[in-house]
């Protein structure tokens, strides 16, 4: 029992290092913003898949918090806040649903929202650092949303090679559902 308590919280502590250095990095490296917090979101898996939601969740308010502090330039924190960290966390929840379509469809309603209110309402907050080719809002948000699709892809990706390194079972489904020939749902 104090064995797995240790393991959470030692878990817990290296992934909140990892992510807060990463939004340390994608506030000051020039031209892998994006990346860099994609990289700081898959933590919030790895805490989801480890020890269940809570701690996914907590893990994402922490970093943040801690982002807060540690970090200078406070407005390099959004991106991970309104999306990045977020996003771990909503993908869990959207995959419970069994319509892989409308999974896609929330995926996507989700990011449009985030990517709409930058553009329109806070885009020296949201977007940060990043900096945005200067192509119509329309093309842009196009563009996100197949960002977003192979960013999925990807996150579900490195998900699987987690699993399958370490042995994890499907405690947290993060993966699309499919439907058998025969009517009955398989996770793939």
């Amino acid at each position: 029992m104090t064995n797995k308590k240790t393991f959470k919280l030692a878990l817990g502590g290296i992934c909140l290092a990892l992510s807060v250095v990463f939004m340390f990095g994608a506030s000051f490296v020039p031209g892998v913003e994006l990346t860099l917090y994609a990289l700081s979101s898959l933590f919030i898996a790895v805490m989801i898949i480890e020890t269940g939601v809570k701690g996914g969740i907590l893990l994402y308010v922490a970093a943040i918090l801690l982002g807060l502090l540690i970090v200078p330039n406070k407005i390099g924190i959004l991106p991970y806040a309104c999306l990045f960290g977020l996003y771990g966390i909503l993908k869990y929840f959207i995959e419970k649903i069994k319509n892989p379509i409308m999974q896609v469809g929330l995926k996507v309603l989700f990011f449009a929202g985030v990517l709409s209110a930058a553009f329109y309402g806070f885009q020296g907050l949201l977007l940060g650092n990043v900096d945005l080719p200067d192509l119509p809002a329309a093309v842009l948000l196009a563009a996100g949303i197949l960002f977003l699709l192979l960013y999925d892809w990807i996150y579900t990706l490195l998900i699987r090679i987690y699993r399958k390194r370490f042995g994890k079972p499907e405690m947290a489904s993060f993966q699309l559902s499919e439907k058998r020939k025969n009517g009955n749902d398989k996770q793939v």
